[in-house]
Parts: structure tokens; C-alpha cells; sequence
């Protein structure tokens, strides 16, 4: 039986492990210039969208980020990361339809538990793929962050240091920690969990984690989470209440268009100026507002709320950004 896919866990400041895969395992990069022009661009997605990148992969057909999302969580950043590819790849390459499978992968992690085992198993992706034999020539592969937690090589947007915090002592030898943490990982055997959650499939949806809460079953389960039982209790409880309150507001019969009314009054100007684009000070942080109470209130995406304010979806993320701020 298909079972519907289920709503992603888009919690803004957790950490995500994100995979996206080429359709039917069709490679996506041709090249190695592909694979700069990836880079540069979630480079600048991750900044833009105030992320912070712990490990990241590159393979022929699939790739693998590990990253704490900003304010606006992780969907606005891999639609700005993967549209954007696609079109540059089938315009080089002379092709036309999908390039990644229809959804992406993200599984929000325990940092606490899961950050050095995940950039462990990402890091070492080439090695699983027989592309690399020895922690040497790992050290050599261009495609990764390992060179750069390794001081190799330099990513502006990858936080590198706070890698190496937890691996004590100074520079020097917090590098050879971590070298030799991710040496010993190539005798281990692969774990699955580590791309699919870790108290995973055991309950099989939803559904089952939330009639299995509600039974008084603590030790909670969600393919979508990696993390003990209280860690995916308390995920699930926080994006329930979120929820919860989201439905409140629509069934109260709000609409962005009552908050738009409200906003206006506050501030004392005319919903005109508030939707012809008017750059007028007053005019901005008003419209700020209006975002703001319409992702929190009613759970609209930027592009939605955009469309009714008259502006791009960027200048929605970036004046979010500065009221958060």
C-alpha cells in the first residue's frame, strides 16, 4: 500500500541532515565544474539563509549536507540550492525535465548525540563508495569538507571551528582528533540509521508516533528524526503545538488578508501603500510584521505571503530576518 508522504520537520535553528539524489540514480554532475558551480551556490544559499554547514558531500548522483537551519528553516534554502542547479545543468548539458528526485531527504538530528557521527558518515561517503582506499587520500578528495576541517582547504560559510571545539586541546591537535576519530569510522560497519533516523521505522508514520504519545508510550519514534526517545518526544510535542496553533488561527477564520487590515491600522497607512512595494521606513517594517504574523499565525511559506504583499519572496525571507534580529 502507498503510504502518503509525510510533512517535513522544517524547525528553524535544528540540525538537518539533507540528501538529494539524482532521479533514478542518474548522476548530476557531468564535471568537475558542475561541482564548483554547486558549491558556490550553496555556499551563498547557506549565508543568505543564516545556516551553519558542519559537513557536506559531493557525489556523481547524490550529495549530502549537514546544517543548522536559520530563522526561515531549511525549504526556502534548498528551493533557492536546487532550482537554481537544475536550470544551470540542463542548459549546460542540452536536457530538459527533473533532475533530482521529487523531494529531497531531511532528517532533523540530536546534536547533542549525532553531530561528529554525522559528519563522520557524510565525510567519509567516498570511502563507502570505493572512490577512496586510505584516511590519505581522503584527505585528498576535493568534493568534501573533510579537506577543510583538516585546515586543507577554505569554506567561508563552513563553521570548522566549531567541529574542532569538540575535540579539545589546540589547533594542531584537535585537527589530529578529528583525523583520527574519522579514521577509526573506516573499520566500522555502515550504519544505516545515520541517513534515516535513529529510533527509526519502528512505528511506521505519524500517525502511529502520535496514537502511541497519546497511549503514553515515551519512547517515541519518526523516520524524519534522529535521536533518543525524549529528543523525538520533544520535537514532535513543539511541531504539534506549532501546529495546533496554526489550525487555531485558521479556524477562527483569520486570513492574511484580516492581518494585513490590522497592521495597517496600527500603523496608521493604507493597504495600498502596503502592497505597491512603497519603500517608505514605516511602510517596510509594517510589511515586516505582516510576514511575520502570517508564517507564525496561519504557517504561510514566504512565496505565499509575497505573492499578497506584492513583493519577491526574497525581500519576505530578508524582512523576517530583520524583525527576528
Amino acid at each position: 500500500m502507498h503510504m502518503p508522504r509525510q510533512a517535513r520537520l522544517d524547525t528553524p535553528g535544528a540540525l538537518h541532515h539533507i540528501m538529494v539524489r539524482g532521479i533514478n540514480k542518474l548522476a548530476i554532475f557531468g564535471d568537475e565544474a558542475d561541482k564548483s558551480r554547486f558549491l558556490e551556490r550553496l555556499g551563498s544559499c547557506v549565508v543568505n539563509g543564516g545556516c551553519t554547514v558542519y559537513a557536506w558531500v559531493l557525489m556523481d548522483n547524490h550529495v549530502h549536507v549537514l546544517f543548522r537551519s536559520g530563522k526561515d528553516g531549511i525549504s526556502s534554502v534548498m528551493r533557492r540550492l536546487l532550482t537554481w542547479y537544475a536550470q544551470y545543468y540542463n542548459r549546460r548539458h542540452n536536457r530538459s525535465g527533473h533532475l533530482f528526485e521529487n523531494r529531497y531527504k531531511s532528517v532533523l538530528c540530536d546534536e547533542e548525540n549525532y553531530l561528529l557521527a554525522l559528519v563522520r558518515y557524510i565525510h567519509l561517503n567516498p570511502v563507502r563508495a570505493n572512490m577512496v582506499h586510505t584516511i590519505e587520500e581522503l584527505g585528498h578528495y576535493r568534493w568534501s569538507g573533510h579537506r577543510a576541517v583538516l585546515g586543507k582547504a577554505r569554506y567561508p560559510w563552513m563553521a570548522v571551528n566549531e567541529v574542532l571545539d569538540r575535540f579539545g586541546g589546540t589547533g594542531r591537535q584537535s585537527v589530529a582528533g578529528y583525523r583520527r576519530f574519522v579514521a577509526e569510522g573506516m573499520q566500522m560497519e555502515h550504519d544505516p540509521t545515520m541517513s534515516g533516523g535513529g529510533l527509526v521505522r519502528s512505528l511506521g508514520g505519524w500517525s502511529q508516533v502520535i496514537a502511541a504519545r497519546r497511549k503514553g508510550n515515551r519512547d517515541a519514534s519518526d523516520e524524519r528524526i534522529l535521536g533518543n526517545g525524549d529528543f523525538v518526544e520533544a520535537v514532535l510535542r513543539e511541531t504539534e503545538e506549532r501546529q495546533l496553533r496554526q489550525m487555531k488561527h485558521r479556524l477562527s477564520g483569520l486570513t492574511i488578508a484580516d492581518i494585513i487590515g490590522e497592521e495597517c491600522k496600527k500603523a496608521g497607512i493604507g493597504r495600498v501603500e502596503v502592497t505597491s512595494g512603497a519603500r517608505r521606513a514605516l511602510v517596510s517594517r509594517t510589511r515586516a510584521l505582516i510576514a511575520c504574523r502570517s508564517r507564525d499565525e496561519l504557517g504561510l511559506s514566504a512565496a505565499e505571503i509575497a505573492r499578497h504583499l506584492g513583493v519577491a519572496t526574497s525581500a519576505v525571507t530578508r524582512a523576517i530576518g530583520r524583525v527576528e534580529k
